[in-house]
């Protein structure tokens, strides 16, 4: 419970350094049922019942018409805390790996799912979509563009859509994934494996692997690569 609150305590710092949340926000969670998700679900809804600026949030899953993954845990878990809760029903799984036969499945993947959880959110009357990335997402992002791409990027804390008439917020850049880690493993919430059969086996994971390795040698690498993407001020970063 004191970890929540921790969490609890970034989410709210990262919120307000980055004016994510503003009176009468409607905001959708994508919620794909692992602990990052469940986490941000978590902590939004308790943020809810004392945060200065009131706000809405729903829950949206996306199945992948892949695998057996069963959402009812979610389902239950979202009535015992009073979150509206939609499933939408998608065959992107089948399309990228059956159809498509993708040989580098990931980036494709994540622009489908990103479409289609931005079409639920509008239905639902949404003005903001809150998206589960945390410091260390932030950070291999940053090490997957410049080792794979020759580019210094990574993903925005707060991102206009034009098009789509949606801001996409990130609650979890301060948060640490082992500190998401040790919550999912006291059982707070409910955790629903990943269909997808190469989790576990992606670029994503070469670079995840390479900075505990390199963490062995260097304590504050993580640190240091966190703070260089707020000190350059990439994509709207800043101390």
């Amino acid at each position: 419970m004191v970890l929540i609150q921790r969490i609890l305590g970034q989410v709210r710092r990262a919120i307000q350094d980055y004016d994510m949340i503003g009176d009468g926000d409607k905001i959708a969670i994508g919620v794909s049922g692992g602990k990052d998700s469940m986490t941000l679900l978590t902590t939004l809804k308790q943020l809810q019942r004392f945060y200065p600026k009131k706000f809405e949030i729903e829950a949206i899953s996306l199945t992948m018409g892949i695998g057996n993954a069963d959402f009812t845990p979610v389902a239950e878990y979202c009535r015992q805390i009073g979150v509206n809760y939609t499933i939408e029903e998608t065959q992107i799984g089948k399309i990228i790996f059956e159809y498509r036969q993708e040989k580098n499945p990931c980036s494709m993947c994540a622009n489908l799912r990103r479409g289609a959880l931005h079409n639920v959110s509008k239905k639902l009357g949404c003005n903001k979509v809150a998206l589960g990335h945390h410091r260390d997402d932030a950070i291999e992002t940053l090490l997957l563009s410049t080792f794979f791409e020759g580019n210094l990027h990574t993903f925005s804390p707060v991102t206009y859509l034009d098009r789509k008439e949606l801001y996409l917020i990130r609650p979890l850049i301060y948060t640490e994934e082992k500190q998401i880690k040790t919550v999912a493993k006291s059982g707070q919430f409910p955790i629903v494996k990943s269909p997808c059969h190469i989790d576990g086996k992606t670029k994503r994971q070469y670079v995840k692997d390479l900075i505990y390795q390199l963490q062995k040698e260097n304590r504050d690498i993580k640190s240091n690569l966190f703070g260089a993407i707020k000190r350059a001020e990439i994509d709207g970063w800043h101390e």
